[in-house]
């Protein structure tokens, strides 16, 4: 009898064998189902993912190299579009429109954040209520705050002007002189510039006290303690901050396609398309013109202006950006 129950143990696929194939099946069942349901929850994202993002990205870079319409079938032209940016001296206003903004727009976005988180960080009587304030800006909507400005900076009855008549300065037409139209547009992005200035003063809540202090008994004045204290600590917010703004400002549409309004519902270029900004000659070509090729060439160029702007930007912060290895 021991013999024979040995033999039945020792055939394949029985005895103590057969929990084990049990088991393994289990366990590869309990994995299966629980791939389907985590791909299950995923699948809203995943969707939109490759509908919303994926194929109008692909879609955009065969576009590009195609002469379509939106009503009739794209038609191959190769890099003609792109070599046709060469000639486009609109495309090139365009463009330079777009960078004085981003060159002189990025640096006072920063500073006036960085200047104005130290005053939010400063302990007085009413703090909370200033905070709110300084960020209610940034909750308002673009298009709102945009007719906001077009009243402010009215040459006839704006507010900005009548209060430089307050000091016997007589205040330009911001909107209809080409050398007013740039600062107009950015000191309406800078009206925004509370929600970097918050960010800003959490990177300085985070200073230790005891660095300030260490820095007072060593006789550091105001500039030394920023320069060696507050500076190093808030470098890499700072980062990401100029890359965010940079690329906001290479995208910049609302602002200049609001201000530019020659009439309600029709927007212009502003006087000798001083206010043409990048994207909004790209949305011209694209829904006025009917040139998606030409438009969809134009973005992917964008992107790589603003990809090759980046990455030169993270190349300089190894000089100027600190952190805990260097």
């Amino acid at each position: 009898m021991t013999s024979a129950l040995s033999r039945e143990r020792a055939r394949p696929g029985t005895g103590s064998a057969r929990p084990r194939g049990g088991h393994a099946g289990a366990r590869s069942r309990r994995s299966r189902r629980t791939t389907f349901i985590g791909l299950a929850f995923a699948a809203p994202f995943i969707v939109g993912f490759l509908f919303l993002f994926a194929y109008p990205i692909a879609a955009s870079a065969f576009y590009s190299f195609t002469d379509f319409n939106l009503f009739q079938a794209p038609e191959w032209v190769g890099l003609d579009n792109y070599v046709q940016m060469f000639g486009d001296g609109v495309f090139w206003k365009s463009l330079a429109n777009t960078a004085i903004l981003t060159v002189f727009g990025v640096p006072l976005a920063i500073g006036i954040a960085l200047a104005g988180a130290h005053l939010l960080n400063t302990p007085v009587r009413g703090q909370p209520l200033y905070r709110a304030l300084v960020y209610l800006p940034s909750i308002v909507p673009v298009v709102v705050g945009g007719y906001l400005w077009r009243w402010l900076l009215n040459a006839e009855y704006g507010f900005i002007n009548h209060f430089l008549s307050w000091f016997g300065i007589t205040g330009p037409a911001w909107l209809q002189e080409p050398d007013w139209t740039k600062p107009a547009i950015i000191l309406m992005s800078l009206w925004t510039v509370g929600g970097t200035m918050i960010i800003y003063l959490a990177a300085l809540q985070e200073v230790p006290k005891e660095l300030y202090e260490a820095a007072e008994l060593d006789g550091a004045g105001i500039w030394r303690r920023f320069t060696n204290v507050t500076w190093p600590t808030v470098s890499p917010v700072t980062l990401f901050q100029v890359i965010v703004s940079i690329i906001g400002f290479l995208q910049i549409f609302t602002q200049p396609y609001i201000l530019s309004q020659e009439r309600l519902n029709q927007a212009g270029s502003g006087p000798g398309q001083s206010m043409l900004s990048y994207a909004m000659y790209l949305y011209q070509n694209a829904f006025v013109f009917l040139k998606m090729g030409y438009a969809s060439a134009m973005a992917w160029t964008l992107f790589l202006v603003t990809l090759v702007v980046s990455l030169i930007v993270l190349a300089s912060s190894r000089k100027w950006v600190h952190d805990g290895s260097r």
